[in-house]
């Protein structure tokens, strides 16, 4: 384990996504090398609670309290940002000093602070607070963005013929896509952990949205990885705007083969032996039949992907009308009980009056 020598929370910022908060910089200085962290005051609670749970007792110090109106001036009062700086340095340096070393030792304050804990033990439950989720699935969405980076390289190696580095970078590839893979099903747990305490089922389906498309761009990339380049002479694929890698380009010898001699004198189109052959397209004019099928394949997972998405907006329409159309027979039914008061209202006060003009 990394010896903390060290702990200060020295300064603090305000961001602005996914709202308006203020984060913490701790600096943290070990035995040989030192480093920083970025938690906001929802993270040190979150903290507090974990070490609670996770060993039996809470740590002996507390954390600075929450002010009135926190969320309404504490953002912009430095003196109330000061205060909470010295309470949140003085909360984690009592855990370090502490006898007992239980609260420093465990998972939950190791992960917090950064330090390097390699596996986890088992039977020790992963904790990721919501912060922490969406801090996770940033840094999953980043090595995806690597991997597919290692994919062009390598195919760029490969058409100048370095077929050894080529190799190395789809390795690369191949490493960070496992490891990627591994961390989802971990994120996966967390969603599950977080919706039993108590995240509300909007933000709960939205991160279950966030994780199937995680899950979704892994499987087009392990496809993309083990695809071998047939030829060097093709083009690199470079990532395009759909999430897809750019089709292969044909070589000419492949369009006059498909073509046929006498194209020259004709307007370009595939021959299908149709009668009526499909128009050529400007993308799928530099196409060959693999790179055609390739588009093909492309388009349909993008059409199931957008009539996916549709069949969840309208079952959540669905539902939506289905709770209006509940609540309207309900007003109806109340608007029924008044009518029927107000008409034995109207008939009671009907027989007073004419009581009243007997007497009168």
């Amino acid at each position: 384990m990394t010896a903390i020598q060290a702990v200060f929370i020295r300064g603090y910022e305000e961001r602005s996504s996914p709202k308006p908060h203020t984060v913490y910089r701790i600096d943290i200085q070990a035995n040989v090398r030192s480093w920083q962290m970025w938690r906001r005051y929802s993270e040190f609670d979150d903290l507090h609670t974990d070490l609670a749970r996770s060993t039996g007792s809470s740590p002996p110090c507390v954390l600075p309290p929450k002010h009135k109106f926190a969320i309404l001036r504490s953002h912009s009062d430095t003196k109330i940002l000061d205060e909470r700086r010295v309470g949140l340095e003085t909360y984690l340096r009592a855990i370090l000093s502490t006898k007992e070393d239980k609260w420093r030792e465990s998972f939950a304050f190791k992960e917090f602070l950064g330090i390097p804990v390699g596996k986890q033990q088992a039977g020790e439950a992963s904790q990721l607070t919501s912060a922490s989720w969406l801090d996770e699935h940033l840094e999953l969405q980043s090595r995806l963005r690597d991997v597919w980076a290692d994919i062009n390289k390598r195919d760029a190696l490969s058409d100048r013929g370095d077929i050894g580095a080529s190799h190395k970078s789809n390795v690369a590839a191949k490493s960070k896509l496992a490891g990627v893979l591994a961390r989802i099903g971990v994120l996966g747990k967390g969603l599950q952990e977080l919706g039993v305490s108590g995240m509300s089922e909007g933000e709960l389906q939205r991160r279950t949205d966030m994780v199937a498309r995680l899950q979704d761009d892994c499987e087009k990339l392990s496809k993309v990885v083990t695809i071998a380049r047939q030829t060097s002479s093709r083009a690199a694929a470079p990532l395009s705007s759909g999430g897809s890698l750019a089709l292969n380009a044909s070589s000419q010898s492949d369009r006059e083969a498909l073509l046929g001699s006498s194209h020259a004198a004709k307007p370009a189109r595939r021959v299908f032996g149709a009668s009526s052959p499909p128009k050529e397209t400007e993308m799928t004019r530099p196409l060959d039949n693999v790179g055609l099928i390739g588009l093909q394949q492309t388009q349909i997972q993008q059409q199931d992907n957008q009539l996916s998405q549709l069949t969840t907006i309208l079952q959540r329409q669905k539902q939506l009308g289905e709770a209006i159309g509940s609540e309207i027979a309900y007003q109806i039914e109340m608007l029924d009980d008044l009518s029927n008061e107000v008409d034995r209202v109207g008939g009671k006060l009907t027989a007073t009056n004419k009581q009243l003009n007997r007497l009168s």
